[in-house]
């Protein structure tokens, strides 16, 4: 197997690198971060990833949502340093790990009952841990992962099945729904239609037009979302609030 190391610590990679190759399976390659991890991804294309939960920037939880998105998906094992109480919340939801630190025996009971991890999964474990939401959005394109940095999104619009996700640099359909979206990222956008969330840090105002519907006016772009008239008071409250 073709396997990845993340971790923030350099220790921790070389003492993993030599277990695997003691176990005679190959590194492809490491990395300090899940922003990291998955440009290494992107490029080696591994069969399983040891990943750490904790590290700066995009943590492991993150990295392994985005990496789930692909259309071959490697497979996830976790590596954490948490106590066999707060590990039960893993087994549950049947996601190995590995913990810290890590005995050969057991890395390789690991790799040989590498699962892949599924949203459902990720989501599950993150309800154990601290939720900051993403950091970043990704987008699968044509088997490739694009990643939207969450400070650089202006808005979400929701049509039908879809979302589009509207950027500084341009917009994305994506698969989340609007609801799940609301609930990652209520401490940094605001619902002010059934339709349409909006960054709360790129709300310029609002104006009424001449039929009398209220538009959002939004810092940097021309475009102007309808705020339905149940959400016409909150986000008149939050603007007074700025």
């Amino acid at each position: 197997m073709r396997i990845l190391i993340a971790d923030d610590e350099s220790l921790a990679r070389d003492r993993l690198r030599s277990m695997v190759n003691e176990l005679g399976e190959e590194v492809c390659g490491e990395a300090g971060n899940g922003s990291e991890a998955l440009s290494v991804c992107a490029e080696q294309m591994p069969d399983v990833v040891l990943l750490d939960i904790r590290m700066p920037g995009m943590d492991g939880l993150e990295a392994a949502q985005h990496l789930a998105q692909l259309d071959d998906p490697p497979a996830v094992i976790f590596t954490t340093a948490y106590d066999e109480h707060a590990l039960s919340a893993f087994e549950t939801n049947a996601i190995d790990y590995l913990l810290k630190p890590v005995r050969k025996e057991r890395l390789q009971q690991a790799l040989e009952k590498a699962i892949k991890l599924n949203r459902v999964q990720i989501n599950a474990i993150r309800n154990t841990e601290d939720n900051h939401g993403r950091t970043h959005i990704s987008i699968n394109a044509q088997g490739k992962l694009q990643l939207i940095p969450v400070d650089d999104i202006i808005y979400f619009l929701a049509d039908q099945k879809y979302v589009t996700v509207r950027y500084k640099d341009g917009e994305q359909i994506i698969t989340d729904t609007l609801k799940a979206l609301e609930e990652e990222f209520k401490d940094r956008f605001i619902r002010i239609h059934r339709n349409a969330l909006v960054a709360s840090a790129h709300i310029n105002g609002m104006e009424k037009n001449n039929e009398g519907h209220v538009h959002v006016l939004l810092k940097g772009i021309d475009d102007k979302l309808e705020v339905s008239k149940r959400h016409v008071a909150d986000v008149k409250e939050f603007i007074k609030g700025k």
